[in-house]
């Protein structure tokens, strides 16, 4: 049995859980110069908090940042639970012996210049991996920026974490996107629970980061940034094993070929392209986001707001446009806008002005009663049981004040703003109390935290976007993850036994020196494993083509098929729709001709369908075997409606993934023709998958077409590669 879910983990196992809560920290680099890195690191450990003890290393420094400072790792007076290294890459490997000496088992190495700087940079970064399991010292980097765990206070960055607990998990290949990004996440009120940085993943990785935020009760959701996976399969595993009850977001920008070079020379990371990881995304559970951005707002709505249990939002406003704005972005989004009961429009009619619409959008044109806004029609809409969630645009109060106080000043005498803030009617906790309803809610305004609602709803957890589509697009993520949560949960996938015929055959095929196995050979070697392939024979004159008619049936086609003819059809090397034993002898004679030379000859009959799909597998190198399905004939290069998945899949996998094509209409009923048997399909999608488990010298499998013979499918061309060594 081959099963593609992990195992329960054992309790505490992942080396996060230890380097996340250390009581003592050892730095190297740190020192008096406040604008070198080292110090930046030590600082934030001081300043943010850190109840543990500090220890700086400093060869010539008495004292670092009023600390006592060592001269090396053996004066140190404890063995630290954690060493933080920033120094030159030349002295990080003897350094990090020491600490696994000395019996430290955790360390950071912020140091760049290992895996990402070529052959050299590899080796030296192998060093650290050798010492790691010499001494069982588990590490994050090197090339990385530390880690933040807000609840302990725990920060050992570069930059000051002053926004306390939060609930949303972060796991970085980018050093930037957890510490220059801090002052834009405190303006927006988006608060950490934990930051890892893994920068070059050499032993620590982003699977690893994913498991612990997935097993840590202080994240409800995670954001990962990555350019490229070291481990896809595992990376998989553990993923499906989350996503089931914790949503998970990620941004890749290794899909394009700049974004591939780009992440090889940043962190050392192998990208592959973009179809393969909205596969693997898709078949993990994991939402793909397309900026840091979204990662960032989409992650906070994630994190803070209850799951959304159905499609129909309520949408209030004070304003039409953005009430318009959100409503139309909302049914893009797969969601719906209801329009509202007769008896709820009744209770919503005293709140309103006479002429104010209110069957959804709610809309109360340019109405300055905050209260209304923001608690009493919520109120109503929320406890009526015609609302899966809420958005609201509007709510604002101090900042807007602030703004119009120069044009009225002089109205009120040239009172201070904060005096007529005073007098003004204020609800905030009325607005937040909404929230009991259980159900989610975003708002949009375009008042930033200098305004006092927008910052009382950030404050505890109701995400505040900059623009109604933003407040209607985190909506459309929390769709996204009900339907996550909906899947069937994974099937363990059983393993055939290895047919020894098949693998007589490409060791043959191999030993020979030859790139690939011929049509026929590859259908022979697929039907071992019960891949439907239409059913032949080879034909090595025109006497035994005009034999095979009445063997075969007609109408028959006739193909030259040997190891190094791929192409056929441009070639005249196929012909199709033969109607007779004439028609047989001529045509085997036409593609002895077409061909130049004798070749052998494959018949079949005919399969009759006008649906034809393309199946198929590739393994790409820094992310492994995948299986491809889609459209297929000759339209597959010019509509590439096709979607992957990383192999290998179980039948349930195969199904879905099916389903995902944007043809998917021509599975069902159509135009007269029965429905697809959509498990017969899914089951060579699956047989295919296990391919490179049961062959590994397989490199590539396409079988295009698979025609539709009334409801069942058929591959009627294969073709076989192998790996060059």
């Amino acid at each position: 049995m081959f099963s593609c879910i992990l195992k329960e983990p054992q309790a505490m196992t992942n080396p996060l859980h230890h380097l996340m809560n250390p009581s003592s920290i050892a730095i190297a680099g740190a020192s008096n110069n406040f604008m070198k890195m080292g110090t930046m690191h030590a600082l934030s450990i001081l300043k943010d908090g850190f109840k543990g003890e500090l220890y700086p290393l400093h060869p010539k420094e008495k004292t670092v940042l009023g600390l006592k400072a060592y001269g090396s790792v053996e004066e140190l007076p404890v063995v630290p639970d954690m060493a933080i290294l920033v120094v030159p890459a030349s002295q990080v490997a003897d350094l990090l012996e020491r600490f696994g000496e000395k019996g430290t088992k955790s360390a950071i190495i912020i140091t760049a210049g290992f895996g990402e700087m070529g052959d050299e940079g590899r080796r030296m970064q192998e060093r650290l991996n050798e010492i790691s399991r010499r001494y069982g010292i588990r590490f994050l980097g090197p090339n990385c920026m530390g880690i933040i765990n807000s609840a302990a206070s725990l920060n050992v960055t570069v930059m000051p974490y002053a926004m306390g607990p939060g609930s949303l998990g972060l796991a970085s290949q980018s050093g930037t996107y957890v510490t220059q990004s801090l002052p834009y996440l405190a303006k927006r009120g988006i608060r950490f629970s934990k930051v890892v940085s893994v920068g070059n993943c050499a032993d620590i990785d982003l699977a690893d980061a994913l498991e612990y935020l997935g097993e840590d009760d202080a994240t409800r959701a995670v954001a990962l940034y990555i350019e490229g996976l070291r481990d896809v399969p595992r990376f998989l595993e553990i993923a499906r094993r989350i996503t089931s009850s914790k949503p998970v977001i990620a941004q890749y920008v290794g899909g394009s070929a700049a974004g591939a070079r780009s992440s090889l020379s940043h962190t050392g990371s192998l990208a592959a392209p973009d179809h393969l990881y909205d596969g693997l995304f898709r078949q993990a559970g994991i939402i793909r986001l397309h900026s840091i951005e979204e990662l960032y707002l989409f992650g906070n709505m994630l994190a803070h707001q209850p799951p959304l249990e159905g499609r129909r939002i309520g949408v209030i406003t004070n304003s039409g446009g953005p009430g318009s704005a959100m409503a139309n972005a909302l049914e893009k989004y797969g969601l719906e806008v209801p329009r509202f009961t007769p008896e709820l429009q009744e209770k919503l009619r005293p709140l309103l002005p006479p002429h104010a619409p209110c069957g959804n959008p709610v809309d109360l044109t340019f109405s300055l009663e905050i209260d209304i806004l923001s608690h009493r029609i919520p109120e109503v809409v929320l406890a009526s049981g015609e609302v899966d969630g809420i958005v609201i645009h509007g709510a604002m109060r101090s900042g807007f004040v602030k703004e119009a106080y120069p044009h009225f000043r002089e109205l009120i005498n040239n009172e201070p703003v904060d005096k007529i803030l005073a007098a003004m009617p204020m609800s905030i906790d009325k607005a937040l109390s909404i929230a009991r309803y259980g159900k989610p809610i975003a708002v949009s305004s375009f008042y930033d935290r200098d305004d006092d609602y927008t910052a009382a709803y950030q404050d505890h957890g109701i995400p505040v976007f900059d623009a109604p589509e933003k407040a209607a697009a985190a909506m459309g993520i929390l769709l996204r993850y009900r339907e996550v949560r909906k899947r069937k949960p994974p099937k363990p996938i059983s393993l055939p036994s290895i047919d020894a015929e098949a693998a007589r055959m490409l060791s043959e095929c191999l030993a020979a020196g030859r790139k690939n196995l011929d049509e026929h050979e590859s259908k022979a070697l697929l039907r071992r494993y019960g891949v439907p392939v239409t059913e032949e024979i080879l034909v090595r004159s025109p006497e035994e083509a005009e034999e095979a008619c009445a063997r075969l049936g007609l109408p028959l086609v006739l193909k030259a098929t040997a190891a190094n003819i791929t192409h056929k059809t441009g070639k005249g090397l196929v012909r199709v729709g033969l109607a007779s034993r004439i028609q047989a002898a001529q045509a085997f004679a036409e593609i002895q001709e077409a061909a130049g030379r004798a070749v052998p000859v494959i018949a079949y009959r005919k399969v009759e369908g006008e649906r034809e799909f393309v199946c198929g597998l590739i393994d790409t190198p820094g992310f492994g075997p995948s299986v491809m399905f889609g459209l297929g004939g000759i339209f597959t290069e010019a509509l590439a409606d096709t979607v992957f998945r990383p192999a290998p899949l179980s039948d349930q996998d195969a199904e879905e993934m099916i389903h995902d094509i944007r043809a998917h209409t021509l599975l069902g009923p159509f135009r007269g023709m029965p429905a697809v048997n959509i498990q017969s399909l899914a089951r060579i999608i699956h047989l295919l998958s296990l391919m490179p488990i049961l062959h590994p010298s397989i490199a590539e499998i396409d079988l295009n077409p698979v025609i539709i013979e009334g409801a069942e499918p058929v591959a009627v061309d294969a073709l076989i590669v192998l790996k060059g060594d």
